[in-house]
């Protein structure tokens, strides 16, 4: 079973940003697609059993971005 949740993202300027928080959002253990839908939103598919939405929030976080559940 996978969840799905789309990210909005604050302070991206270009999609050269939103590669790097789809690069770090698919690292993370239990992610299995991150995709950019437009510039500050990201659609993750994880597995709700090893994340939760606050683990794809930190990571995104981690690379200096504010993120929340849209």
């Amino acid at each position: 079973m996978t969840n799905r949740v789309m990210l909005g993202i604050q302070g991206v300027e270009n999609y050269g940003q939103m590669s790097k928080i789809v690069e770090a959002l698919t690292k993370q253990k239990g992610v299995l697609k991150a995709e950019t839908q437009q510039l500050g939103q990201v659609a993750v598919e994880y597995d709700p059993h090893r994340l939760t939405v606050m683990d794809l929030i930190r990571a995104v976080r981690e690379e200096g971005f504010l993120a929340g559940m849209l």
